[in-house]
């Protein structure tokens, strides 16, 4: 079986439609010996500090900074992101090839490594589907002209080291800038500075 995966429930309907797939079932499309999936955007991140060591639930200057020796990812703590997963998961084990059908750019293919990695399944045959349009005839070509999954590695490489190393900078300057600043008039209460690649310069 070949299981396409899809960052939106919308993209994911029309490709089933161009490929005449049609039998809907509970978190995918299925049919012709294929399955259509899909993600809502991310579902997998990254864990929080706390999730490595209980003790840098608690903020302070002397944990910082704090950079894993390993990242380690999760679900999104988002309603029905589990329950989709395991619909991903579960095709994912079962498909003889997966195709990577998220937004053609640095952002979808993370997406999709990371579901990926998170079920288990990056050892699995792995094609991509390059899509720019989603009109019936730019579907049917980019399925005619799918890519070995691989070929997009540097992709997936430049996508992960931003996100690892927005998580870097964000939580520990977060993390520091709250601590070091956060109180105000001698108060005890904190107020969070929160702290990004994107949104400080902003």
């Amino acid at each position: 079986m070949k299981v396409v995966i899809a960052e939106k429930p919308s993209v994911a309907r029309e490709i089933a439609a161009v490929l005449n797939i049609t039998a809907k079932k509970s978190g995918y499309i299925e049919g012709r010996s294929c399955a259509v999936t899909w993600a809502f955007g991310h579902l997998v991140t990254l864990q929080e500090p706390g999730e490595y060591d209980p003790a840098l639930k608690r903020w302070s200057l002397e944990s910082l900074p704090f950079i894993p020796d390993e990242f380690k990812l999760k679900l999104i703590d988002n309603r029905g992101v589990d329950e989709q997963f395991q619909v991903i998961k579960t095709l994912c084990e079962q498909a003889e090839e997966i195709v990577c059908a998220t937004d053609a750019g640095r952002e979808g293919e993370l997406i999709f490594r990371y579901i990926l990695a998170l079920s288990g399944c990056e050892q699995k045959p792995i094609r991509r589907l390059w899509l720019n349009s989603l009109t019936p005839d730019a579907i049917k070509d980019a399925f005619k002209n799918l890519k070995d999954g691989h070929d997009y590695d540097p992709l997936y490489a430049a996508a992960r080291c931003r996100s690892e190393s927005d998580w870097i900078v964000g939580l520990n300057a977060t993390r520091y800038y709250t601590v070091r600043h956060g109180r105000f008039g001698g108060g005890t209460d904190r107020v969070l500075w929160s702290i990004g690649r994107v949104q400080t310069p902003v």
